[in-house]
């Protein structure tokens, strides 16, 4: 069965095109009945169980990382460091430093908000699809979105990824409601909803190029001037509240992205492969995908979908081909829910019906092996701080000293944090080339001392932690750092654990 938003006037053949907005039942209006009404709510609790099995098992990455240093702080603390860092992730900071604050700091719950947040932007891919096609491709959207590996990842991920998900999936199908009935009720929570998006992840506001063109394709049906005006003002109603974020991010670029490099084409056609984050699953995705875009009755509905969910790929590849890079997995997450409400409706359109079942039921095998393989110990990035931390705390002596591997490139991979973060409460080790803590720096980073042997007068024990894979203690040690350490200390015991190499060095002179 086909929405009554399939058969507006002007998408049959042959049709002139009306003058006046369609007469159609409103979508976002229309009675849902019995069951129905809970399929968005279904959605989200499904969506949010699959992305908390495993949550807390799984050790925090740099990333997270640096999210868990950036919460703990107060507000006054964490506006200081927006002002001079990741400012672009400054909402979702002070949003997880309220969680934080209420249910701690535990991995699981860490990540709880972005599993939280996935289950939003679940609901809203069942109501896009119940909106533009059927309960049937409802239902067939909420599975799918659940079922692809990147929802996982990113719903146990404490960063800001998953609000953008749920901010561009909630402006997609709000925009829809508003197309079909322009008033101001309708455009202030699209112009919301975008805000939000930008708030979370100023690369999402690429959104608005399909947007765009999603609205120009009513307004040629209609020629209702109503369309444009509206979405415009809810456009630069969404846009000014975000100008000083932009102002401080843009100066913020270099430290940021400044490691991504202008995308080559084979970029353009590898993202494909690494958005769902399986490459079985990111195929079947885009067959099913296509499915609506030949079917006739859909074919509409199918296409502004399409261009919600495939435009922002080469939008944001040609943008970092003159500037900054902002080409990358991640960024470009907020397109899965339009993949999977399109996916759906193909599924949901085979005939006979039960092999819209089957297909479902294939892509969601397809993702199974890469969905337990996100779950894995080291699957989110090198180090094991957990392995480290328990060395430390078993030798450590009040006064102890750490020397977590530091320098410009090598303090990136937050080997500090990393140990910090699963040492007891009772075991705190002084970073001594810390000459101003990261919070006291305004940074996610301390300020490293400029002569290091003075830093390490009065520690007769240090805590080194490098790279593993040497026989060296202080591989990859800024050299000036590595030779205050070698003068005055010998090794008394060292541990591996994974990547990170711990060494206990004591003071000899």
């Amino acid at each position: 069965m086909i929405d009554e938003c399939d058969s507006r006037p002007g998408t049959g053949p042959a049709t002139a095109r009306p003058r006046q907005p369609p007469e159609s039942p409103d979508p976002g209006t229309r009675r849902v009945r019995g069951s129905a009404r809970l399929d968005p709510l279904a959605a989200a609790l499904l969506t949010f169980a699959v992305a908390c099995a495993g949550s807390g098992t799984v050790q925090l990455w740099r990333d997270e990382l640096a999210s868990w240093s950036a919460a703990l702080r107060g507000p006054g603390e964490l506006l200081a460091m927006l002002g001079y860092i990741d400012a672009g992730s400054g909402a979702y900071y002070l949003l997880l430093h309220g969680w934080v604050s209420l249910f701690g700091d535990s991995p699981a719950m860490l990540r709880m908000p972005s599993a939280l947040a996935m289950g939003g932007a679940a609901a809203f891919v069942v109501l896009t699809a119940r909106t533009l096609f059927d309960r049937r491709a409802a239902l067939f959207a909420g599975l799918l979105f659940a079922a692809i590996p990147a929802v996982s990842r990113y719903g146990q991920e404490a960063r800001a990824y998953a609000f953008v998900t749920l901010a561009v999936a909630a402006a997609t199908w709000l925009l829809i409601r508003a197309l079909h009935r322009p008033t101001a009720l309708r455009w202030l929570p699209y112009a919301v909803a975008v805000t939000c998006a930008g708030l979370f992840h100023l690369v999402s506001l690429i959104v608005l190029l399909p947007h765009t063109l999603i609205m120009l394709g009513r307004w040629w049906d209609t020629r209702s001037w109503r369309l444009p005006a509206g979405y415009a003002l809810a456009v630069l109603a969404s846009l000014l509240p975000l100008i000083p974020l932009i102002a401080v991010a843009r100066g913020q670029v270099g430290r940021q992205i400044g490691w991504l490099h202008p995308p080559h084409v084979r970029d353009l056609v590898g993202l494909w492969s690494t958005l769902s984050l399986s490459v079985p699953v990111s195929y079947a995705l885009l067959a099913a995908a296509a499915l609506p875009l030949a079917w006739p009755r859909g074919r509409r509905p199918a296409a502004e979908l399409a261009l919600a969910a495939a435009l922002p790929v080469p939008a944001a590849w040609l943008i970092s081909q003159t500037g900054p890079s902002y080409f990358l997995d991640r960024y470009l997450l907020f397109t899965l829910p339009a993949w999977a409400v399109l996916a759906a409706a193909g599924l949901g359109a085979l005939r006979p019906r039960p092999l819209g079942v089957v297909g479902l039921v294939l892509l969601t095998a397809l993702g199974l092996g890469d969905q337990r393989q996100l779950r894995t110990e080291h699957f989110k990035g090198p180090g094991d701080g957990k392995r480290a931390a328990a060395f430390v705390a078993a030798g450590y002596e009040p006064g102890d000293g750490l020397a977590p591997v530091g320098g410009r490139d090598e303090r990136l991979f937050m080997f500090g944090p990393m140990v910090e973060y699963y040492l007891p409460e009772n075991v705190k080790p002084r970073d001594v080339f810390a000459e101003r803590s990261a919070v006291a720096a305004h940074d996610l980073f301390p300020t490293e001392c400029a002569r290091p042997a003075r830093c390490l007068d009065g520690v007769r024990r240090v805590w080194v932690v490098t790279w593993s894979g040497t026989s060296n203690p202080y591989h990859a040690f800024p050299p000036d750092q590595e030779k205050a350490l070698r003068d005055h200390y010998e090794v008394v015991g060292t541990t591996t654990a994974g990547t990170l190499q711990v060494t206990l060095v004591v003071r000899t002179r």
